[in-house]
């Protein structure tokens, strides 16, 4: 398959947004009140993608901004060791903190995540810290839906994408919709629909293409027909259990199917989604093939304790699809 990326470029992907802390509980099946003990891990779902990708063995960058203190320096170490570009991470001068976000596991199925996420220092990335010629080094500038919450995030976003229709970079959006971080469903539908329209290849779930769209119950051929009226090639749609679906402008659909899983937790299953899906693409894989990576990825990804160290090698999401052939 060719999806049009360009061969020559230094990065595979360059994604922007947010990367925190995750505050993952390590005892299970209680609620967070009588939780005493958490582990520390980077997380963010435009950071954990690239996290996943790196461990894939893509190059990959991230652009973002992080707090001059303890956390953000945690945060680009383990990212520069994980093999990503930190080049354009930028630290804030002005005092704001990294976004955490505290997890608790009481049943596989019984998981929620709290956040702190007032003034957090990834929101207030500029435009003017958007570096052009850095863009132009990658085949894919990943977006991801909550660095559009806020200004001048949003801007920078607005900004970065803009540079990579100059240089022919592809737009991958990630929905990533967390409604705590939002004023309203009509600011988000306004922004994700805009982002949506502009995209090369759009992500997300079933709920997550409702709000973009501001309905109640949304069908995937609405959704479709009215976003292949505008960019977007590749169309993918999760429906947790269900499985997933993705389409294209030529008019072919796919249906990945979910893998059977010891879950543990319910998130970071969509970032190693994406991760996986776009690891298949870039190797030119079809779509079939991409979403069995996709789907394998994740099952992994809800067994384990972590999103980022949980991230799998390719030998390890070919080994599940490989068994349910």
């Amino acid at each position: 398959m060719n999806y049009g990326w360009k061969t020559e470029r230094k990065f595979d992907i360059i994604a922007i947004g947010r990367a925190c802390i995750d505050l993952n509980a390590v005892e299970y099946n209680r609620p967070m009140e009588e939780t005493q003990t958490f582990s520390k891990y980077v997380g963010g779902s435009p950071a954990n993608i690239v996290i996943g990708a790196s461990k894939l063995g893509l190059r990959t960058g991230f652009i973002g901004k992080i707090s001059n203190d303890q956390h953000g320096r945690f945060i680009e170490k383990y990212m520069r060791d994980m093999g990503i570009d930190t080049s354009n991470m930028v630290v804030d001068t002005e005092g704001h903190k990294t976004g955490l976000a505290f997890t608790e596991i009481k049943s596989p199925n019984e998981c929620s995540i709290l956040m702190y996420r007032e003034n957090v220092a990834d929101l207030y990335l500029t435009p003017a810290e958007i570096n052009e010629d850095y863009l132009k080094e990658t085949k894919i500038l990943l977006v991801s839906g909550t660095a559009l919450s806020r200004s001048p995030s949003r801007e920078a976003v607005l900004r970065a994408m803009s540079l990579a229709k100059k240089n022919e970079v592809k737009i991958v959006f990630e929905l990533d919709y967390r409604p705590y971080s939002w004023a309203s469903a009509d600011e988000t539908g306004i922004y994700y629909s805009a982002v949506a329209e502009q995209s090369d290849v759009v992500i997300g779930t079933r709920d997550e293409y409702d709000v973009l769209e501001n309905v109640i119950g949304g069908r995937n051929e609405d959704t479709t027909n009215y976003l292949f009226r505008h960019t977007p090639s590749i169309i993918v749609i999760k429906h947790g259990v269900d499985g997933s679906y993705a389409f294209t402008k030529a008019g072919a659909t796919f249906r990945g199917h979910a893998y059977p899983s010891n879950v543990l937790k319910t998130f970071g299953a969509g970032d190693s989604y994406a991760s996986a899906f776009l690891y298949a693409l870039i190797h030119n894989k079809d779509l079939e093939t991409a979403l069995k990576y996709a789907s394998a990825s994740a099952a992994i990804v809800v067994s384990k304790h972590s999103s980022s160290e949980a991230m799998p090698t390719v030998d390890e999401i070919e080994r599940i699809v490989n068994v349910n052939v």
